[in-house]
């Protein structure tokens, strides 16, 4: 397995992506800002420095993760050579958030066949119910079939966000990486790092992502209360203050949900994922230590068990919540993963609107939020 990476902070520049010719690459992520990978021609440019044959596919971000640290506004593009290139790549057309299930479903039936055992999915990061999409992936595929990736970001505007895939970009379709047989192990890890605070509430009144009463109260109002001076900068400030799902028993569940968008008439809130009427939720903050720790702690569970010094390609996603609570600070928790997973890791990815991953590295595979959610992909 052979990795090279090239970040460009200028425009599409064919002399700096030609380094990744040399190793005949056919697999190669693209991870930019909404007006990068919007650039005109961009996917014929990659295609022209990378050959015909290789599969190009990612999104647009909140952020830019590269083997550097990371960045904003850039072009961050890794090419993947492997001695067995065991994986299929396709893309779905995306209906909007009521086809949500059903785009899993069409997702997982292109890639189904023998021996398929992980799928990696780059989706939209709005108008998306990100549950829905991992659940109608999982129906097809089944619980032995290991979900991760992420949903697209827009530099945390919540308006508009693209995929890529062989050279399309759309704000209309769900890209998915098939893997089957043994020879490229996929390994997990994630991990939030924030913590509860306030009372735990009752969901009284729910619908799939969208939260209508907590404790019998109209939601917004409810939240608004909790956010004092940080309410008047709502669906934004709803980043820094996540809920923490807990089940009907009370019991942890290990996901976090963020707000997306408020409902001023229903008074509710619009999550980025499912939320259980009859479970609980309650109010997290966080801060940079505790993200960096949750970090480390994803790379620990992601880290692979085979030899250190074979090649390794780690795909970071991480909300861009964490993002903007970490401010300055926030490479400091791609640098704790890439000590944990050592030299020969190549890390990628980006700042997403969700993260998939199996929790702690086992199924099922779950839409997360406020996570540092990491796949490493090695021969």
């Amino acid at each position: 397995m052979e990795i090279r990476q090239v970040q460009m902070g200028a425009a599409t520049d064919a002399v700096a992506l030609a380094p990744l010719a040399q190793i005949a690459p056919q697999l190669v992520f693209v991870f930019g800002s909404a007006h990068r990978l919007t650039e005109p021609h961009l996917g014929a440019q990659l295609r022209a420095c990378v050959g015909e044959t290789a599969h190009l596919v990612g999104c647009s971000t909140s952020g830019e993760i590269t083997d550097q640290g990371v960045v904003d506004d850039n072009l961050v593009v890794t090419a993947v050579h492997f001695a067995e290139p065991a994986f299929r790549v396709v893309s779905i057309a995306y209906g909007g958030m009521t086809d949500s299930a059903g785009a899993g479903q069409r997702l997982a039936r292109q890639l189904a066949g023998h021996g398929l055992r992980s799928i990696l999915v780059l989706g939209q990061g709005v108008n998306i119910n990100g549950s829905a999409l991992v659940a109608g992936i999982a129906q097809v595929a089944g619980d032995a079939v290991t979900v991760s990736g992420g949903l697209a970001g827009d530099g945390g505007l919540f308006q508009h966000t693209w995929t890529l895939c062989d050279g399309v970009v759309s704000d209309r379709q769900v890209v998915g990486i098939g893997f089957y047989g043994d020879a490229i192990q996929l390994t997990f890890g994630s991990f939030g790092g924030w913590q509860p605070f306030g009372v735990t509430r009752l969901v009284t009144r729910a619908r799939a992502n969208i939260l209508y009463e907590l404790d019998g109260e109209p939601a917004l109002e409810i939240y608004r209360r909790y956010l004092g001076d940080y309410a008047s900068d709502l669906p934004a400030s709803g980043l820094l203050f996540p809920f923490a799902m807990i089940g009907p028993d009370r019991g942890e569940t290990g996901l976090i949900r963020t707000i997306l968008g408020i409902d001023e008439t229903a008074g509710s809130l619009t999550l980025a994922g499912d939320i259980v009427e009859g479970g609980y939720l309650r109010l997290m903050t966080a801060s940079t230590d505790a993200l960096v720790d949750g970090a480390e702690a994803a790379a620990g569970a992601a880290r692979p068990a085979t030899r250190a010094d074979d090649a390794c390609l780690a795909l970071l996603v991480s909300c861009v919540g964490r993002k903007l609570v970490m401010g300055g600070r926030v490479e400091e928790e791609v640098e704790a993963v890439k000590a944990v997973l050592g030299d020969n890791t190549v890390v990628t990815g980006f700042y997403s609107n969700g993260e998939i991953s199996p929790y702690a590295g086992a199924a099922p595979c779950q839409l997360h939020n406020q996570t540092m959610a990491i796949t490493c992909i090695r021969e």
